[in-house]
């Protein structure tokens, strides 16, 4: 399998080029005899929305794990905003915010219940944990149900407070698991629309994973696909609609290509039984 990386050139020396928040070199983990991801080497430049994808088994959720310092890789390195992840692990976490697929909300609390506990977990100063929690409610535009149950929300209602969750310590880096799994076409836009904003108001830098190739082309600048732990393309939509030679190509075509099959023949028993499970958990 050919790995087709893309770098635009520079139109001069006076433009602007991004820097790399994070940054893996053969990043590696194996289990038993079982190479999850495979000498792994890609970048995702400051403010940038990068959609990771890849049927389920590639090497996604592993490669998730080991950014966000949850997993030790077997070799390898990876940076974020220059702090290692193995040697600097508690740095890396303070420079990042998780949202993973499953629910991570309390129901039982109210939504600013539940952004203060996490702003107390997060170590925000105590002085600034209501005001944060009451701009994130406003940005989420969640505020007027501010002092209602969790269990009360929509699904997409939940996922946004996730987000807000995710957001209260101001990390750098933003990772988003499946973030809008199980919602409604209704509620996916209005989560596309906050994670865009995300990164408009906020610089922030956003690595989610998808199986849904029109939330890739509605929400990310570039795009990186996985097949059997390896990262086998990397570039723009379209960038990696040109390689396939196609000049009607589809981002389906893209994924074809590269990962040998097609995206919905990627979802087996686990990962319908995992979607359901957070379909019916959101609401």
């Amino acid at each position: 399998m050919v790995c087709a990386s893309y770098n635009p050139p520079v139109d001069s020396v006076d433009s602007y080029e991004p820097l790399n928040l994070l940054e893996t070199k053969s990043l590696t983990r194996r289990f038993d005899v079982l190479t999850a991801v495979d000498h792994v080497s890609f970048a995702v430049r400051e403010s940038e929305v990068f959609g990771l994808v890849g049927p389920n088994g590639a090497g996604k959720s592993t490669m998730i794990k080991m950014m966000t310092t949850l997993l030790r890789p077997t070799s390898g390195t990876a940076t974020i905003c220059g702090y290692d992840i193995v040697k600097q692990s508690a740095s890396v976490r303070r420079q990042i915010g998780y949202v993973p697929q499953m629910v991570s909300a309390d129901g039982d609390l109210t939504a600013k219940e539940n952004l203060l506990l996490v702003a107390t977990l997060y170590d925000v100063p105590k002085a600034e944990r209501r005001e944060r929690a009451e701009e994130a409610l406003e940005f989420m535009n969640l505020a007027d149900v501010a002092d209602k149950r969790v269990r009360q929300f929509s699904g997409g209602m939940i996922r946004r407070l996730e987000i807000a969750q995710s957001m209260l310590h101001r990390p750098k880096m933003l990772f988003l698991d499946e973030p809008t799994v199980g919602l409604d076409p209704v509620a996916r836009s209005s989560v596309w629309d906050h994670i865009l904003e995300l990164r408009d108001r906020y610089q922030t830098t956003i690595l989610l994973t998808t199986h849904l190739m029109d939330e890739v082309e509605n929400l990310c600048d570039r795009m990186g696909v996985m097949h059997h732990g390896k990262m086998v393309a990397v570039g723009t939509s379209a960038e990696l609609k040109t390689a396939t030679g196609d000049p009607k190509a589809t981002l389906d075509d893209v994924f074809i290509k590269f990962a040998g099959e097609r995206i919905d023949e990627s979802s087996g028993f686990r990962a319908i039984s995992r979607a359901r499970r957070t379909a019916r958990r959101l609401g």
